[in-house]
């Protein structure tokens, strides 16, 4: 079977080495143009799915635009069975999903038909699930909508984040389509229809969806300091300067009955303690201990080296408009 990969960042390198590790016959790669980087715009970053193609001496198709005449016949001459896709960037039209003789197959990360569209990893964490997994579908026109060929499923680690999961589900997806191509090549593979009534969403992050909110429970902040560990990271207003937030632990139980008198009776957003346990911020329910934090311009550090360099004290209060803007809270220095 002559499969044509399309993949771009790092979540796609573990599938494609995993098939030319199996043997398969990978006879070409569809990835994203190299980007030019630096103030002179002169370098130019390849992919991370091209470094390994490159390496591997693989043809590399890099269109703008996965579409139009000259990229189809560079496709057919290829001369795939099987298009293989996992987060390469771009919508394919159908003339491309349907040109391999077998059509193309999709490595999602989630247990469709929850949590379709550009960002299931982070979703499963701000949502609470309890597990997450991959799924391998075949490809149509609607977005990650296609009947199903194979599912693994994985817990999600009580503390864990973005991050971790996302290089944990990215070798559960280089698993997960060798076993769906042995499958397909046995003629043992029963596609399986989404229900569309149980599909769910997960929508491209935006540096809106990563502000933290302290007067949520402690529960949530955690979350949503964990979905967004390392990048692009969740973050709060102290005065003028947004910081952003790392390695939040819920304090005690997650419940105001587990604070001393003093936190419980704080506003939401204020800093109670800032040392080698970690920032200690009151939520609207309980509060959380941040472990790392990295304001605007700064390196990131340790909250306790944050409150030795005066860039933050006991009683400052983030997203509170009141909060000196001096600029002592405003350099973070």
């Amino acid at each position: 079977m002559r499969i044509l990969f399309w993949g771009t960042p790092d979540f796609a390198v573990p599938p494609l080495r995993a098939l030319l590790g199996e043997g398969h016959d990978v006879v070409g790669v569809v990835t994203q143009p190299d980007r030019p980087r630096g103030r002179s715009r002169s370098q130019q970053d390849a992919s991370p799915v091209k470094l390994v193609a490159v390496e591997e001496g693989l043809p590399v198709l890099q269109p703008e635009r996965p579409r139009g005449a000259a990229f189809l016949q560079a496709m057919r001459d290829l001369e795939p069975d099987l298009s293989v896709v996992v987060a390469y960037g771009h919508l394919l039209p159908p003339e491309v999903i349907d040109l391999p003789r077998l059509g193309t197959l999709n490595i999602h990360a989630s247990l469709l038909p929850a949590l379709r569209g550009a960002a299931p990893i982070q979703a499963s964490i701000l949502e609470g699930h309890a597990e997450t997994g991959v799924t391998i579908m075949q490809m149509v026109l609607a977005l990650d909508a296609g009947p199903m060929l194979h599912t693994l499923a994985t817990p999600i680690m009580a503390d864990e984040t973005y991050g971790e999961l996302h290089d944990r589900l990215a070798e559960l997806g280089a698993a997960a389509i060798v076993q769906a191509l042995a499958l397909l090549e046995a003629g043992a593979a029963v596609p399986v229809a989404q229900d569309d009534a149980r599909a769910t969403f997960a929508p491209k992050i935006d540096r809106a969806s990563a502000r933290l909110d302290f007067a949520q429970p402690a529960a949530v902040v955690a979350r949503v300091v964990r979905a967004f560990d390392p990048r692009p990271g969740a973050w709060a207003l102290l005065g003028d300067v947004p910081v952003k937030c790392f390695g939040a632990r819920i304090e005690g139980d997650g419940t105001d009955a587990t604070l001393d008198a003093a936190t419980a009776a704080s506003p939401p957003g204020t800093v109670r303690s800032a040392d080698d346990a970690g920032l200690l911020v009151r939520c609207g329910v309980g509060a959380v201990r941040l472990q790392a934090v990295q304001p605007a311009g700064k390196a990131r550090l340790t909250a306790a080296a944050w409150a030795r360099g005066r860039g933050v004290q006991v009683g400052d209060r983030f997203d509170d408009r009141t909060v000196d803007a001096s600029p002592r809270a405003s350099t973070g220095s």
